[in-house]
C-alpha cells in the first residue's frame, strides 16, 4: 500500500470515527416488548411486536416506546421511536414534540447510552415532552427501500446531501403531521451539520419550533487531533480504491486490517481512543465507556465519507465534489458544486448552540466561524453556551450533561414553546 492511499484512508478514518459516536450494542437483555410499527399516514402506532430500538434496549425498561416507519422522497424507509409518556406516564394531548437526530456511524441508541436519569431522550420525555428519536438512513433499523437491498451497490449511492434533501425533512414532516404541531430539534455533531445546511435551504423551518445544536458541526478546518490533521492533509479520492462506492462497513475485514495498522501510527494512541479522537472529556461515566469502546460502529456509505473528507480537504461547506468541472455541471449545472451559505437560515428561528473548549472536532475557532455566520441572527433568538471542560463526548455521555446542558435546553425550548 502506498504512502498516498495510507493517508487517504487515515483521512477517511478519521472523519467516520471522530464524528462517529458508538452505539450501544447491549442488545442481549431485552426491555419490555412496547413497540408497534406504523406507516407514513398512520395516526398512532400499531400493537403488534416489532425489532427495533424500543424492543432491543434495556435501558427503556418501563417507558412507553413505540416505532414508526417513514419513507423517504427517494425510497429509503425510516425508523423512528418515539417516547410519548414519562416513565410515571402523564401523556396526554398537544404534549409538544421533540426530534433528536444522532451523527454518522450510529442509530438512535446514541441519546440512550446513559442510565434513565441521564439520558436525554427519557429525560425530555419525564419532563413531559412528546419525544421522537430518528435513525439515518443505512443504519441498523434503516436499512430498507422501496426497491432496493442493501447488498446492492445503488443502496450506498448518497452522501449527507440526501440526508439534507430528504431524510431530515422526511423525519421532521411526519412528525409534524401526526403530532398537529411544529417540533423542538436536538442535533449532536453530524446531527447538527444536516440541520443547519437543511435550514440553509429553507427545508422544513415552517415546521420547527427552535433548534438546539450540540457540538455544532459546520466547518472543520481546524480539528486538533492526529487524526484529523491527517485527514485535513490528505487527497481522498483513493479510498474507493479500497472499498468502492458501496457500503463502509466498519465491522468488515479491509476496516479491520486498516485500523491495525492505524494503531501501528505512534501519534494515534488506541489504548485511549475516545480522547485521542473526541478531546479530553471531563465527565464520562466507566461503565458506559466500557459500553463505548466494546461496540462497533455501524455502516454508512463511502461516498458520504468522502464527503466529508472533502469538507475537511476544501475548507468550505458546499455539496459532493464529483472529482471534474463536467462531473459537477451535469449534476449542478456548473462546474463547482454549490456552497450551503448559513447565513440564509432564517434570523428569527431560535437557536442554542452549546459547544466545549476541549472537543478535538468541533474545534472553538471552527465553532466561531460558524457563529461569525450567524451574526446577523436575532439576538434574542440565538443562546450560545460554552463549557469549557467539555469535549465531544461529553454532550451526550457526560454524567453532568443533564445539569450542565440539558437542563438548559430544557429552558430555553420554554421559552420558545
Amino acid at each position: 500500500m502506498s504512502l498516498r492511499m495510507l493517508s487517504s484512508l487515515s483521512a477517511i478514518l478519521a472523519i467516520i470515527l471522530i464524528i462517529a459516536h458508538p452505539y450501544n450494542q447491549a442488545l442481549a437483555m431485552l426491555g419490555r416488548r412496547l413497540a408497534g410499527t406504523a406507516t407514513d399516514d398512520a395516526t398512532t402506532a400499531n400493537t403488534e411486536p416489532a425489532s427495533g430500538i424500543c424492543a432491543a434496549a434495556e435501558i427503556m425498561h418501563g417507558y412507553k416506546c413505540q416505532e414508526y416507519d417513514v419513507t423517504t422522497a427517494d425510497g429509503y424507509i425510516l425508523s423512528l421511536q418515539r417516547f410519548p409518556e414519562g416513565k410515571n406516564g402523564g401523556g396526554g394531548m398537544n404534549k409538544q414534540p421533540v426530534l433528536l437526530q444522532h451523527g454518522v456511524l450510529v442509530d438512535g441508541m446514541t441519546w440512550l447510552l446513559n442510565s434513565a436519569d441521564q439520558s436525554l431522550a427519557l429525560i425530555l420525555a419525564d419532563n413531559g415532552y412528546d419525544v421522537w428519536i430518528s435513525n439515518t438512513r443505512g443504519t441498523r433499523f434503516s436499512r430498507r427501500h422501496v426497491s432496493l437491498d442493501p447488498s446492492n451497490p445503488d443502496f450506498w449511492d448518497w452522501t449527507w446531501d440526501e440526508l439534507v434533501a430528504h431524510d431530515l425533512p422526511a423525519s421532521i414532516d411526519f412528525v409534524f403531521k401526526l403530532t398537529g404541531q411544529k417540533i423542538h430539534y436536538v442535533g449532536h455533531s453530524m446531527g447538527t451539520l444536516v440541520a443547519l445546511t437543511s435550514f440553509s435551504k429553507g427545508k422544513q423551518v415552517d415546521k420547527v419550533k427552535s433548534a438546539a445544536l450540540l457540538s455544532p458541526i459546520a466547518y472543520l478546518s481546524h480539528m486538533t487531533t492526529a487524526l484529523g490533521v491527517l485527514a485535513a492533509r490528505s487527497f481522498v479520492g483513493e479510498i474507493t480504491t479500497i472499498f468502492g462506492f458501496a457500503e463502509f462497513n466498519p465491522k468488515g475485514e479491509p476496516v479491520a486490517n486498516f485500523l491495525k495498522v492505524l494503531c501501528l501510527d505512534p501519534k494515534v494512541d488506541c489504548f485511549d481512543l475516545i480522547t485521542a479522537l473526541t478531546g479530553k472529556n471531563c465527565c464520562l461515566n466507566t461503565s458506559t465507556v466500557d459500553l463505548f469502546l466494546k461496540n462497533e460502529p455501524q455502516s454508512t456509505s463511502t461516498k458520504n465519507l468522502v464527503h466529508l473528507a472533502q469538507t475537511v480537504r476544501d475548507r468550505r461547506l458546499a455539496k459532493y465534489d464529483y472529482g471534474s468541472a463536467n462531473f459537477n455541471a451535469e449534476h449542478y449545472g456548473d462546474s463547482q458544486p454549490p456552497v450551503y451559505n448559513l447565513a440564509n437560515i432564517p434570523h428569527d428561528l431560535p437557536l442554542f448552540l452549546s459547544y466545549g473548549g476541549q472537543d478535538s472536532l468541533s474545534d472553538v475557532k471552527d465553532v466561531e466561524n460558524l457563529l461569525d455566520n450567524l451574526k446577523l441572527h436575532d439576538v434574542d433568538k440565538i443562546n450560545i453556551q460554552y463549557i469549557k471542560d467539555f469535549a465531544h463526548a461529553d454532550f451526550i455521555m457526560g454524567t453532568t450533561a443533564k445539569d450542565i446542558v440539558y437542563n438548559q435546553i430544557m429552558a430555553f425550548f420554554k421559552r420558545h414553546n
